[in-house]
């Protein structure tokens, strides 16, 4: 799409999209824009009409009329559904809050966030469910919010928490994120349980035995800058115990489910390939950042993943090549689970090509800056991630590695299918007429650069900071209401 009609698509919405967030959307027409609907399976040029929140007309463009509309302008999608995201409110709202982090969101071009239940108190009980839940109400965001409930009383790992309290008060998944259940006898009687509720257990995959003291990913960077090492073989033999234990109980308990969460190294992604093959009912996501950033970021590299292999895909040294261009030790680089090597990374991505992962997630992590503005070794693991996903997928795309369709599906349409599966949930409509309003519009001919000022989220901490990133999201639109607006 040429620049002036870039700037005519955006000028149609400006014009008919004013308003504030939380007000529904009045006369919006988004026209000559890239349409992306990954429940129809369907893209290309196209108009859409919006109407007091619905959209009401849906038009595919073609011959003539689609003359000169690409996928590297204005594109249209369905909002985006993120399965995991620290909100961390209760307890830690000097990092955020949920307001914040819905704004955030937004932003991001999400509609839809789970939020993990690593709070304070704990999100263990229906109680700490509803207060999550009324913080979302007050907020005033049209974004959704669903709420992920702790396995075990204080996410302790010594008792399961109520977890029919929680299913009732409709919690879509139980999780004991930011560590392992590390107990195999409690986590076979999670999977029963909370498969009889018909809920996932969203495990993260680690040995504790394996990671005590760890600080980097266990490889060439951790031995040089003399970093504690956090082997790839945490990983894999907590999802090869977990998938044993599903097996076995899933022969009493069929409705029983695992989801893995934010996996990050080719053996543990490989293990999930063969059991998805085996028809074990077995699901797992990645991130962003394991995708497309790689340990060397931690020495001070700032090249994309793709870029640190060779034409044999075999890692590069970063000490060699001249890929050091920041200095080392940058806490924000800190994060559960470690950032891996480019064969990971590499790995991680024909994940999302296959089908093996059926997500990304964005595992966003705020913290402030007296918890993340420490020694590298100190600094509290997460990276702020919900407002870059977009942008570095793109990264991706434009490099190749992943197509558009296919980025925007594990945004979308594969999150949804898992909620679905998690919750009962029926798939979203996509963009159908008569639907409400839930999408995403985003210049992918426009880049936008991370900076503290840019964030809505109250945690900086993020290692794209002063990075150029592609696709800088105009509106988001959520059930028919305004969650974010760039429209001038």
């Amino acid at each position: 799409m040429a620049p002036e009609e870039r700037k005519a698509g955006r000028s149609a919405g400006r014009a008919r999209a004013a308003g504030t967030v939380g007000t529904v959307v009045g006369d919006l027409e988004i026209s000559r824009a890239w349409l992306v609907d990954p429940y129809a399976g369907r893209e290309g040029p196209g108009d859409i009409v919006v109407e007091r929140g619905v959209i009401t007309a849906v038009t595919w463009l073609t011959g003539a009329a689609a003359k000169g509309i690409g996928p590297d302008g204005v594109v249209v999608a369905p909002g985006f559904i993120d399965l995991h995201a620290h909100l961390r409110e209760p307890g830690f709202e000097d990092a955020e809050t949920v307001a914040t982090g819905l704004a955030a969101a937004a932003h991001g071009g999400f509609t839809r966030v789970c939020a993990m239940p690593n709070t304070s108190p704990a999100t263990d009980d229906a109680g700490v469910v509803g207060r999550v839940r009324s913080a979302a109400a007050a907020s005033g965001s049209p974004v959704a919010l669903d709420v992920i409930g702790a396995v075990t009383v204080g996410r302790a790992g010594e008792r399961l928490a109520a977890l029919g309290e929680m299913a009732d008060a409709g919690v879509v998944g139980f999780s004991d994120d930011g560590a392992p259940v590390k107990s195999p006898v409690l986590m076979a009687h999670a999977l029963r349980y909370a498969g009889m509720l018909g809920r996932p257990i969203v495990e993260h995959a680690e040995e504790s035995a394996l990671t005590a003291g760890a600080e980097a990913h266990e490889g060439l960077v951790a031995a040089v800058l003399g970093l504690r090492g956090w082997p790839a073989a945490a990983e894999e033999s907590a999802v090869a115990r977990d998938l044993a234990l599903l097996a076995q109980v899933v022969r009493d308990v069929p409705g029983a489910r695992l989801h893995l969460t934010h996996l990050s190294t080719a053996a543990a992604l490989d293990l999930v390939r063969h059991a998805k093959a085996a028809a074990l009912p077995v699901t797992c996501d990645v991130t962003p950042h394991h995708l497309a950033l790689t340990d060397e970021w931690v020495a001070g590299a700032r090249r994309w993943a793709w870029e640190a292999v060779d034409a044999d895909g075999a890692a590069r040294d970063p000490w060699t090549d001249g890929a050091l261009v920041a200095g080392p030790y940058d806490p924000a680089c800190r994060v559960n689970p470690p950032l891996r090597d480019p064969v990971d990374a590499a790995a991680v991505r024909a994940a999302l090509r296959d089908g093996t992962a059926d997500a990304v997630v964005t595992d966003h992590a705020p913290h402030t800056v007296v918890d993340k503005e420490v020694e590298f070794g100190l600094a509290a693991n997460g990276i702020s991630g919900i407002e870059t996903a977009l942008g570095v997928l793109l990264a991706a795309v434009d490099a190749g590695e992943l197509t558009l369709p296919g980025a925007i599906v594990s945004l979308t349409a594969g999150p949804a299918r898992l909620l679905g599966l998690w919750a009962g949930r029926p798939a979203p409509a996509g963009l159908v007429e008569g639907a409400p309003a839930d999408l995403v519009v985003f210049d992918r001919g426009e880049r936008w650069t991370v900076t503290r000022e840019a964030l809505r989220s109250r945690g900086k901490n993020t290692p794209l900071a002063g990075r150029d990133l592609p696709g800088r999201v105009l509106l988001t639109v959520a059930a028919g209401r305004v969650a974010f607006t760039d429209l001038e």
